[in-house]
């Protein structure tokens, strides 16, 4: 006679209230990850706003003179082939320095990290555009982070007093990041780029505030490349770095 297929085992009876408990500290977790990025967010801007305080400066007649101004890059063009308004302004703003006799020389710091991508270059043509000596502008090809832009102007080109050129919310970082360096930093602003337009760029700025505090402050990076020093004044010749 065949016998009856056994039952399988019970499952084992959870605990009483132990889904619960399950609940709760996963939304403990959750809470717990939530406060962390906001602390992270708000801690780090705070730090790099209190270090650029006093700083950066949109009339060109008030900023104090540096010797050398560092013009921060970004691409000429969106990826779409519409004029980057980022750039323009840049560009703009810095030659408004020059020709006010705020600054002596340019460094253009920009990424050149692929063939037909050439940052640094583009920012140079648009200033001689607009009526910059070429001999008074140099070219950095390894800025591919601002980090790396500004500490390479003291590394490489021998700077530890610059004026930087962007919008405010990147002078304010840039400038956190030179005097970590004992860099003496001011910031000369650019025009700001309109809502629209400048969305994206300032919801990648939110993380690369903590991703500088982060740098600065228990990471200790360094720029991807140095190289040989270059000096900047009537004498040097004009200089290339990171080509």
């Amino acid at each position: 006679m065949i016998g009856r297929p056994k039952e399988p085992p019970a499952a084992p009876a959870s605990r009483p209230g132990q889904g619960s408990r399950m609940r709760r500290a996963r939304k403990a977790i959750a809470a717990t990850a939530v406060v962390l990025v906001a602390g992270a967010f708000i801690g780090s801007g705070a730090l790099i706003r209190t270090a650029a305080q006093g700083r950066t400066y949109s009339d060109v007649s008030a900023i104090p003179h540096r010797k050398v101004g560092l013009l921060l890059g970004c691409s000429r063009r969106l990826s779409d082939g519409r004029a980057n308004l980022f750039f323009a302004h840049r560009v703009a703003a810095a030659a408004q320095l020059y020709k006010a006799r705020k600054v002596d020389y340019l460094i253009v710091s920009g990424d050149n990290h692929m063939a037909g991508y050439d940052e640094a270059t583009d920012m140079k043509r648009a200033l001689v555009a607009a009526g910059i000596p070429e001999q008074r502008i140099y070219c950095d090809y390894a800025g591919f982070r601002t980090l790396d832009s500004v500490v390479r102007a003291k590394e490489v080109f021998g700077q530890t007093a610059v004026t930087v050129i962007s919008q405010e919310f990147h002078n304010r970082r840039a400038i956190y990041i030179a005097r970590s360096q004992g860099i003496d930093a001011l910031g000369f602003n650019a025009k700001e780029v309109d809502a629209f337009n400048s969305f994206r760029t300032k919801v990648r700025e939110r993380f690369a505030l903590v991703k500088t505090v982060l740098d600065v402050c228990l990471l200790g990076t360094h720029p991807k490349f140095l190289g040989p020093r270059i000096e900047i004044g009537e004498d040097a010749r004009v200089g290339v770095a990171g080509a």
